[in-house]
């Protein structure tokens, strides 16, 4: 067995129930090669009972805007075609996923939809059986003129960054002057019937704080899910801890229109704390991954562009994927790197107790 395949695994799940499997050589021996069939297998659950069942996939680090939090250097990535995982790769990946038991899947980039051959990955994913859920995540930027494709893929949800209602300052964030063509973007998801649509909005104070209230107000208007997100450092970025503006604060601000009335979350919800306005037809979400982390219910792994598994977006440690599976190891084999990237993930990040901590992986590679 080579090298890549020498991990440690505490938990498998078995058919008849979850159960905890110790390897019999202990943490650091090597995983019995009949400890794990693929077809034994219907949930996966992590070395602190978290139930993984959630894949985001990163399909390119490319992306048609250079937002200032996300690319501060206003770098050009620069992965070739050879160094991301093909379409064929990817699915190969995700079926073994399923197999273990993950049954949802968001694709993300970079911006997934400037990858050529994107609608078809897109419907070849919700073709899979035993995938309950396939969504975007995407920057509105390509969206209008392609929102039929998106729709004729078979996804139903997506989700659109937009960190400003005001041309000049998203301009200014994104270094594109294109809101209008965002905005016309998410105007067609609607008239397609996407729903929900989700309204990602990073928070930093200085840059957009002074639209929250105009942004929440959208809500009123439209059956937008508006989410508020913590800037979280990564990247190197060079964004001074004082530009972060964590819920408190911006709940505060927001409550000046009126009461935030909490809305259950239901069980395939993701992490945002979901309220509404009253009379407003659409939501408002926060998602607090520095005040109020909500670790020790994270249920996702990360497949980066560059071919790595990522099981915490807060950490810098990743397993190698795409070396293996351009080695010709078998789906087995791929199920136990998977395992291990999960027996790795920790029981939360550390960013809010260490003040002067950071994430050297940038936002644009590892998909958000």
């Amino acid at each position: 067995m080579s090298e890549q395949l020498r991990y440690t695994f505490k938990i498998i799940i078995k058919k008849d129930g979850p159960e905890l499997f110790e390897d019999n050589q202990g943490e650091s021996g090597i995983m019995r090669k009949d400890a794990l069939a693929l077809s034994d297998l219907t949930l996966l659950y992590d070395r602190f009972k978290r139930n993984i069942n959630y894949l985001r996939i990163s399909i390119t680090d490319r992306c048609n805007l250079r937002c200032t939090y996300c690319n501060p250097d206003n770098l050009v990535p620069k992965l070739t075609h050879r160094d991301i995982l093909s379409y064929e790769e990817l699915l190969r990946l995700v079926r073994v996923a399923v197999h273990l038991g993950i049954s949802k899947i968001r694709v993300t980039g970079g911006e997934p939809l400037v990858r050529r051959g994107v609608y078809h990955f897109l419907k070849e994913i919700v073709a899979i059986e035993g995938i309950k859920d396939v969504s975007l995540t995407t920057n509105g930027v390509l969206l209008k003129d392609n929102i039929k494709k998106i729709k004729q893929a078979g996804i139903k949800r997506i989700n659109v960054s937009l960190d400003s209602l005001d041309r000049r300052n998203f301009a200014k964030i994104t270094r594109r002057d294109l809101f209008m063509q965002v905005w016309e973007g998410i105007e067609s998801a609607r008239y397609e019937g996407f729903d929900p649509i989700k309204l990602n909005v990073v928070a930093i104070r200085g840059q957009n704080d002074h639209e929250f209230q105009d942004i929440a107000r959208l809500s009123f208007d439209y059956p937008f899910h508006i989410r508020f997100i913590e800037y979280m450092p990564m990247g190197n970025s060079n964004f001074s801890k004082s530009r972060q503006i964590l819920t408190p604060e911006i709940k505060k601000r927001l409550q000046k229109i009126g009461e935030l009335i909490p809305v259950p979350n239901l069980i395939n919800d993701g992490p945002a704390r979901r309220y509404r306005f009253k009379g407003a037809i659409g939501e408002i979400g926060f998602i607090s991954a520095i005040s109020s982390h909500f670790c020790d219910q994270c249920n996702r792994l990360r497949l980066t562009a560059r071919g790595a598994l990522r099981a915490c977006l807060l950490s810098d440690r990743q397993t190698d994927v795409k070396g293996p599976l351009r080695s010709g190891c078998s789906d087995e084999e791929l199920a136990r790197i998977f395992m291990h990237a999960i027996y790795l993930k920790p029981t939360g990040h550390k960013i809010a107790e260490d003040q002067g901590r950071t994430v050297n992986g940038k936002m644009f590679a590892i998909g958000g």
